[in-house]
Order: C-alpha cells, then sequence, then structure tokens
C-alpha cells in the first residue's frame, strides 16, 4: 500500500392367503431349531471370548439410517455462522476519478483523502489487482470453511469504496473479523511483510479502545501463519523484525468497531518482493497463511 494519501401410490398389496396350518409347522420347526442352534453358537463365544462373536452378513441387522445428513451435521472446526469481511486494498480504476479519491473524509483523528491509486510494480502490475487477486482467493478459502465472507469491493464499483466507507462495510456486517488486503510501496532493497495494527485512538468518530487487543490478536496470529505458509520473512524496515505495526492514521482502522488489521504482503517495489507478488502459486500461499491466521482468531473467540 503506498500511502500517497492512505471483497434441490401404487395399490396395497394384496395380503397372501393362509396356508395349512402343517405348512406352517412345516416352517416353523426348522426355523425355531436353527434359531437355538444360532443362540448356542453365539452365547459359547461369548463365554469364551467375553464378547459376542460377530453375527454373519446375512443375520445382520439392516443399518439405520438417520435423519440428518451429512450436510445438516456442523463439521469439526466450522466457522459456520462467522462473519469475516475482506477488504482489497484501492481499486484498479481510482486512477480514473482523482477528484473523487482526493476528496477528504473524516477519519477521527483529522481528515485525508476517501483513497489513492495504491502502488504497483517496476512492470506496471498494479497493488489494486494483486489485492483483488489475493482476496478472491482468500473468500474461496474461508466459504470452505463454512464463514459467511463480504468483499468491501469486487471491481464492481468505479472507484473506492473511500477508507471510512470501508471501515462502515466491516461495522455493519458485524464481521468477526476484517482483513485489508496491500502491498506496500517502498524502496528496492527494503522487503517482507508486515501486519498494521490498530493504535488506540478515541477522538472524533474514532473511538478504538474495544477493538485494540482483539485486532492485536488477530494480526499476531496472520502474521505468524503468513510466514510459515510464504517462507518469507517480516519486513526489514517497519516492525523491527516483529512483522507489526501499530498506527493510528488509517481511517479504515481508526473508524473500525470490530477487530481489524492490514497487511502488507510484500514490497512492490523491490525485485524479489515483486516476483513473488506477480507469482500465482505464491498469491495462493499469501492467501493460506492469512486464512489460517483469521481461523485460528476466530477459533478463539
Amino acid at each position: 500500500m503506498s500511502y500517497a494519501g492512505p471483497e434441490f401410490g401404487s395399490p396395497q398389496p394384496r395380503r397372501p392367503r393362509r396356508r395349512p396350518l402343517a405348512v406352517a409347522l412345516a416352517v416353523l420347526v426348522p426355523g425355531a431349531l436353527l434359531g437355538w442352534l444360532v443362540y448356542a453358537g453365539v452365547s459359547g463365544a461369548a463365554d469364551n471370548n467375553g464378547t459376542a462373536a460377530a453375527a454373519s452378513p446375512r443375520a445382520s441387522a439392516p443399518p439405520t439410517v438417520s435423519s440428518t445428513t451429512v450436510e445438516d451435521k456442523k463439521p469439526l472446526g466450522s466457522l459456520r455462522g462467522k462473519v469475516v469481511v475482506i477488504d482489497p486494498g484501492h481499486n484498479l480504476t481510482n486512477f480514473r476519478h482523482p477528484a473523487e479519491i482526493n476528496r477528504k473524509v473524516d477519519i477521527g483523528t483529522n481528515r485525508k483523502e476517501c483513497d489513492t491509486t495504491g502502488t504497483s510494480t517496476n512492470s506496471g502490475y498494479a497493488e489494486a489487482k494483486f489485492a483483488l487477486d489475493v482476496a478472491h482467493r482468500l473468500r474461496t478459502l474461508l466459504e470452505r470453511q463454512g464463514a459467511t465472507v463480504k468483499l468491501t469491493q469486487d471491481a464492481d464499483r468505479p472507484y473506492g469504496p473511500c477508507v471510512d466507507e470501508r471501515a462502515r462495510i466491516g461495522n455493519r456486517a458485524k464481521a468477526d473479523a476484517v482483513v485489508s488486503i496491500h502491498a506496500d510501496g517502498a524502496g528496492a532493497g527494503q522487503r517482507g511483510y508486515h501486519v498494521i495494527l490498530p493504535g488506540r485512538v478515541h477522538h472524533g468518530i474514532a473511538d478504538t479502545r474495544r477493538i485494540v487487543a482483539p485486532s492485536a490478536e488477530l494480526g499476531k496470529l496472520i502474521a505468524t501463519d503468513f510466514r510459515h505458509a510464504t517462507n518469507t520473512r517480516p519486513s526489514n524496515y517497519i516492525g523491527h523484525g516483529t512483522g507489526l505495526d501499530t498506527r493510528t492514521d488509517l481511517g479504515g482502522l481508526n473508524l473500525s468497531k470490530v477487530p481489524k488489521v492490514f497487511i502488507e504482503c510484500g514490497n512492490m517495489r523491490d525485485s524479489k518482493d515483486a516476483a513473488l507478488l506477480t507469482s500465482g502459486a505464491w498469491r495462493q500461499k499469501a492467501a493460506q497463511g492469512i486464512s489460517e491466521g483469521i481461523v485460528s482468531f476466530l477459533h478463539g473467540r
């Protein structure tokens, strides 16, 4: 994220006629004898082994059918009932709407631009494109776990949304967790990911006091799982090697009333990081790492 300013009767059968008594006896007597023999055999097996011998397939009772289908059962570790909002940073067509995205909005501590265009790699791969791709991959992973997932934007609007609206989308959804996806635009040689946590803000329309602690928990879990999934290291220029950074100047965090963090997945202006960010295989690992962090966080709540 470049901070130039800051998603399925047939009829009843006739009953058989009664057969003569002799026929019935001819059937019943051998059957009774057979039943006694089976009983004796099973009992003997139980006396010898301490447990009854397994019945033959022919003698087995038919399997019972539960009225509950597999789909009705809640799978172990399910996120059913949990809501996650994914906020893909920026918008691919922000650059076409300079007046709109440069409009100032209230972020509590001050007023800041509605949004920015974001950054890109030196070859022109846009941060907004990267963020939306990872968001789609992340959404798929979380929905497989049963979560309800909402995106703040899905290339379905001409620009934005503005940073204040991005926060309101998470608030209105009563999200259990919100993650804003970005990639940084620092200088060459500056590498690695970092997760941005909301600082304590109580000013104007901003009040983060209730979300600071859970957001920090969410952020730490994402940072750890992101590192393991992508085999990349924390930022060498922000966070002193922790992969964590706390800020109070971001409207998307300041105005959130639910646990929320940003993740800068790498630096688009560094050639080595750019090679990762432009790889579909690596972006899948990035989505996996973020997903694992979110799942760990939600399982703990």
